[in-house]
Formats: C-alpha cells, sequence, structure tokens
C-alpha cells in the first residue's frame, strides 16, 4: 500500500513534469512550440524542459519514499502514533491529481492547434487594445508600412487623429474573418505577447460586398480609406480564402 501511495507521489511531481518536458522538446522539434508561446521564449521553455527531464531521469536513483525522509530520528518522542492525513484531504490529492494527470495525458494524444475565431469573439471586450506605440502610428503617417500586421494596423486605426493621412495607403493583410458591422467585416488575428494564455484579438474593418464565414482565414489586398464619419477601414479589391498559416500569431 506505502508503495502505491509513494509510486502516486513520484508521478505527480516528477512524473507530469518529465510528460510536459518531452512534449515541449517535441513541440519545439517540429515547429509547433510557437502554436502556445513567443517564439523569443522558445530557447527558455527548451532549457527549462531540459532542466526538468534530467532532473526526472536523475530522481530514479531515489528509492521510493525518500521524498518523505525528513533527515532525522523521531526516537522518544514517536510514540507510535500514525499521522493518517485526513479523508477530505486524501480525496482533495485524487481529485486533483486525476485533473491534472487528464491535462497531461491530453497534450500527448491531442494534435496541436491554434486558438479558435470563437475565442477571439469571446475575448473582444469592444475596446481595441493597443499593440504598437507612438513611433508605429508616425511610421504609418510618413514611412513604410510593409512590414505592418494587423495588430500595428489596428493600433493605427483606432488612434489615428488625422485618419485623411492614411487615406489610399496600399495594404496586403491576411488573418481570419471575425463579425463585422454593417456591410464590412473585420479581419482579425491573435497578438500574443508571452503564450497563448494573454492572447489578444486585434481588428480592422473590411468593406467589401463578400462575407466569408466566420473563422475563414483571408488573404486581404485593398487600400485603407477614411471614410466620411472619420473611421478608416480597408476598402478590399482582393479577398483570397487561404488555409490557416503555420503561424497563426502575430507577436
Amino acid at each position: 500500500m506505502r508503495d502505491a501511495e509513494w509510486i502516486g507521489v513520484r508521478w505527480l511531481g516528477v512524473g507530469l513534469a518529465a510528460v510536459l518536458a518531452v512534449v515541449t522538446i517535441a513541440l519545439a522539434a517540429t515547429g509547433r512550440l510557437a502554436l502556445y508561446i513567443n517564439p523569443d521564449s522558445t530557447w527558455f521553455a527548451v532549457s527549462m524542459a531540459v532542466v526538468a527531464l534530467v532532473g526526472a531521469v536523475a530522481s530514479f536513483a531515489l528509492p521510493l519514499g525518500a521524498e518523505s525522509d525528513h533527515g532525522h530520528d523521531h526516537g522518544a518522542d514517536d510514540h507510535g502514533h500514525d499521522h493518517a492525513p485526513h479523508p477530505a484531504a486524501v480525496a482533495a490529492t485524487v481529485v486533483g491529481g486525476v485533473a491534472a494527470s487528464g491535462v497531461v495525458v491530453l497534450t500527448l494524444v491531442l494534435p496541436p492547434a491554434s486558438l479558435s475565431a470563437e475565442l477571439a469573439i469571446s475575448r473582444d471586450v469592444g475596446a481595441t487594445p493597443l499593440f504598437a506605440g507612438a513611433d508605429v502610428v508616425t511610421l504609418a503617417a510618413t514611412g513604410d508600412t510593409s512590414s505592418f500586421g494587423v495588430g500595428e494596423w489596428a493600433t493605427v486605426f483606432a488612434t489615428a487623429t488625422d485618419p485623411d493621412a492614411f487615406d489610399g495607403d496600399p495594404i496586403e493583410l491576411t488573418g481570419f474573418v471575425t463579425p463585422g458591422e454593417g456591410g464590412a467585416f473585420d479581419l482579425t488575428r491573435l497578438v500574443i505577447t508571452h503564450c497563448v494564455i494573454d492572447a489578444q484579438p486585434a481588428s480592422i474593418p473590411v468593406a467589401d460586398g463578400y462575407i466569408p464565414d466566420t473563422g475563414q482565414w483571408v488573404t486581404v489586398t485593398g487600400t485603407v480609406r477614411s471614410t466620411s464619419d472619420g473611421r478608416l477601414e480597408i476598402d478590399a479589391e482582393n479577398v483570397e480564402a487561404i488555409d490557416e498559416p503555420e503561424d497563426p500569431y502575430e507577436y
């Protein structure tokens, strides 16, 4: 019975850590780790995974139950009491262990997948998050915007004080479709700072007679237009349906 308890403790500790480490290294080797974290953090995640895996392997040199050894002898103070854990604590440990094990096992059996359009819509709080600083807005008005993504343009659209300055700028962007207002749809991209937990949607309106299905990935070619009410939108010349790109996020 005690051996089963120690095996459970070992699994919930180094066992789960080892599985997550292997998954992390495998995702990095196949180029799919960027579906979960910012690529700039890959080196750190892989380094920590290697350390965890080495520690897990080294733990097999310890006998079962060694982690509970306090390093001292109770001696005369040990009156033979069996300090059995409270049943509620045991139940909580079992439930938590099963839940944690289930999550880790799912990472092994489920294929890597990007966040969905439905999640992007659910995270839309009605106010445009700003993904760039004032220098990006200045560059958009005076310089080359060919490297801009949906996140940068979403910032420009939300903060431009002189919309006419951007009227006629050529644009070619890739993203997925989310519902817009009136006869427009929104071109959306999830922007990640560190990992998918902090992913926020960036959206810009696209005026086009054709509105693709929500969630469909598209490449939009057109020009930036200033509307009569002082807003900016994309006047689409071409909307091409595409497959989801290998790297679906912006950073």
